[in-house]
């Protein structure tokens, strides 16, 4: 399998000025990617996980050609981003969750007329992309309304629609999920899913929900202070620092702390009680024991934080960083 995004030493390095005295100011260097090298064969969905300000998305704008890198080599599809930006637009597709590629004023329907003319997309092929868009991500009853009335999640869905309407090889995804609700957030999954599975498209993932990780990608790179720190399985990536998923149990009445095999109890207030056990165990045993032995009401599995996985991770495990698994 050949690989479609290679990175060998890459570095990006902003020139930042700030006051040093009424009448002086001084400069320093901020590395915001400091030396990054990994490979992506081409049909693999991979994560691309880190604290704010790790160098998530300044990766994502080399890749894309926004930015230059400052060193290293970077290649996608073969192409140099930073060279030949325009070539290489025909290739790929982003996303950014913070910000849409659509036209604010016009429906939908326009806007992905308007890619079409941009891409050069043949009629036929437009139309067949279209149309599974519009079904799989339940579109149809959005086309005509302008994309300043669609909701977050509707307008997410629609930015992912644009970004596939030509075909790309390579698709990249900056916080998808961001903001959405549950049954959003499902149908932009299931979607990903069948595209990588059915197209054979690349899909580089950043986001900060480690759900989207779990369910989407077998694999994970790690980024923190503009270096990789994990390559390899978010099973491996738990293991490492040992993180643990939390199970929020509320019961009929206030009970003495919760006791089944594998999990521990570690907080309690009146009839609710927050029970940790490791992110690489499963929830089921734990949760059929909680239903079987108290009077449960309900009960919800919250997923660790990506900063408390990877602050535990570099606190308890040093000598990792840059190791594969």
């Amino acid at each position: 399998m050949d690989d479609l995004i290679e990175l060998d030493g890459v570095e990006k390095v902003f020139q930042v000025r700030r006051k040093a005295g009424l009448m002086r100011r001084e400069r320093r260097e901020v590395r915001a990617v400091d030396g990054i090298s990994f490979r992506v064969p081409r049909g693999e969905m991979v994560g691309y996980i880190g604290p704010n300000g790790a160098g998530k998305s300044t990766t994502i704008k080399m890749l894309t050609g926004i930015l230059v890198p400052s060193g290293g080599r970077l290649r996608v599809a073969g192409i140099d981003p930073s060279r030949e930006r325009t070539r290489l637009a025909r290739r790929i597709g982003v996303v950014f969750g913070q910000r849409t590629t659509l036209w604010w004023d016009l429906p939908l329907r326009d806007s992905y007329a308007l890619v079409r003319r941009m891409y050069r997309i043949p009629d036929d092929r437009y139309r067949h992309n279209l149309d599974r868009c519009v079904e799989l991500l339940n579109l149809g009853a959005l086309l005509d309304v302008p994309v300043r009335q669609l909701s977050l999640g509707q307008r997410m869905r629609g930015d992912i629609a644009a970004a596939l309407l030509h075909d790309p090889e390579v698709l990249y995804l900056d916080e998808p999920t961001i903001g959405l609700d549950v049954v959003s957030k499902a149908k932009v999954r299931e979607f990903l899913r069948d595209v990588n599975a059915e197209q054979g498209t690349t899909v580089l993932l950043t986001t900060h929900d480690l759900t989207d990780i779990e369910l989407l990608c077998k694999r994970v790179m790690v980024i923190d202070h503009g270096r990789l720190v994990y390559d390899g399985g978010l099973d491996g990536l738990h293991a490492v620092g040992e993180s643990e998923r939390t199970l929020v149990v509320d019961l009929e009445r206030e009970l003495p702390p919760i006791e089944v095999a594998g999990a521990r109890t570690v907080r309690v207030e009146g009839p609710r009680q927050w029970l940790a056990f490791p992110a690489t165990s499963s929830a089921a045993p734990i949760v059929a024991a909680v239903a079987d032995g108290y009077p449960l009401v309900d009960l919800s599995v919250r997923e660790p934080e990506i900063e408390d996985v990877i602050a535990r991770m570099l606190h308890g495990a040093e000598g990792w960083a840059g190791r594969t698994m």
